[in-house]
């Protein structure tokens, strides 16, 4: 049996490598093994969060809440926004993504995105026939280069993606080059995806009372620690909420994440401590890779950071490999669109870890 043309036609989506994959590839313990290649909270969820789930566990029996007000009305609160204003989703930002895929999209719309960027948006979008169009990041300065997302625009655009931080590189967008693409039409959904906003320290939701046509991604999978658990958020004008509620699965959040989402929202303290610890371990990354002569290091607003390893006389792949070798789980973004053959991204971890990885990585490259 043949799928659809599309799906045929599609590469599939590269996640980064897991524990128990390199630990089977290079037989490794998987408890040596530090993972830097998916942006978690490397210091596990909250406490309050672990506590629900135990209380929660006996009755997965049961179908979850359909009525999300409670929660809703937490990251409503935690956002600064209304609630209706908010839209929650399982299976991460991902499902946020797919259904405004489901609400908007036809058949021969095109979306932009300025690449290097996430690239799941794509991935999505073309299941439902969507064109992708490509802008441009501007690697040598670091930042996007708005004329190209401006000039990408014609009559059957229809989604434009503005990753910031963006993913890979890092970079904030700024709030006046966010403004400028909005005011061109607002009949064009502008995606602004701040998964990892908590760590730049800077959102653009006020931007969703100014801009109806502005819709701001949200995840539970970066400071809050739930990656495992699925659980993406969405602030939009009222009016697009309640067209996505039309379209989102009634179940898609578990009883198990509905609860762990709900109490880490609770847990303040926790949040407060994943941020101040992330923005830590960033820095001090930062800066040891930075006195490493041979790396080219990109300065990071997220939990992430970009370096190009050219001048080591390395690939991107061949430097990954040698790395996994030693027990370091790290990103080889060959796969990005935008990137040659010698761009890695690592995440944070613990000082421990970071230590490790630093030495490790020194001694690779010696």
């Amino acid at each position: 049996m043949k799928p659809r043309q599309i799906v045929s036609e599609m590469d599939s989506y590269v996640p980064g490598k897991s524990q128990d994959e390199i630990a089977a590839e290079f037989g490794i313990n998987k408890e040596d093994i530090i993972k830097l290649g998916s942006n978690e909270n490397p210091w596990g969820p909250s406490p309050k969060a672990l506590a629900a789930i135990e209380d929660e566990i006996n009755v997965i029996n049961r179908y979850p809440e359909s009525d999300l007000r409670e929660i809703i009305h937490e990251y409503a609160l935690y956002s600064g926004v209304n609630d209706n204003q908010v839209i929650v989703g399982g299976d991460g930002a991902d499902e946020i993504i797919d259904v405004l895929a489901k609400t908007f999209i036809d058949e021969g719309d095109e979306f932009i995105v300025p690449i290097p960027s996430y690239m799941y948006y794509e991935y999505l979008l073309l299941q439902y026939g969507a064109v992708p169009i490509y802008a441009r990041w501007d690697l040598d300065k670091n930042q996007l280069d708005v004329d190209s997302v401006i000039d990408s625009i014609t009559d059957k655009t229809k989604i434009i993606f503005l990753c910031t931080p963006n993913n890979p590189t890092g970079t904030l967008i700024s709030e006046e080059d966010i403004s400028r693409i909005a005011e061109i039409n607002e009949d064009i959904l502008v995606v602004v995806d701040e998964a990892y906003f908590e760590f730049s320290e800077v959102t653009n939701k006020d931007l969703i009372n100014k801009y109806p046509n502005i819709f701001i991604i949200r995840t539970m999978s970066k400071v809050m620690g739930l990656a495992g658990m699925r659980i993406g958020f969405g602030l939009s004008s009222p009016e697009i909420i309640e067209y996505i509620f039309r379209i989102k699965p009634v179940f898609s959040l578990t009883r198990l994440s509905y609860v762990a989402a709900l109490n880490t929202l609770k847990d303040k303290e926790y949040i407060k401590k994943s941020i101040e610890d992330g923005i830590k371990s960033r820095e001090y990354l930062y800066q040891e890779l930075n006195k490493i002569d041979s790396l080219k290091v990109f300065p990071s607003k997220s939990n992430f950071i970009l370096f190009n390893v050219e001048d080591t006389g390395m690939t991107a792949t061949e430097l990954a490999r040698k790395l996994m070798a030693e027990g370091i789980i790290v990103r080889d973004c060959t796969s990005f669109k935008g990137l040659d053959d010698y761009w890695i991204r690592i995440s944070i971890c613990t000082q421990e870890e970071n230590e490790k990885f630093i030495e490790i990585m020194k001694k690779v490259l010696d």
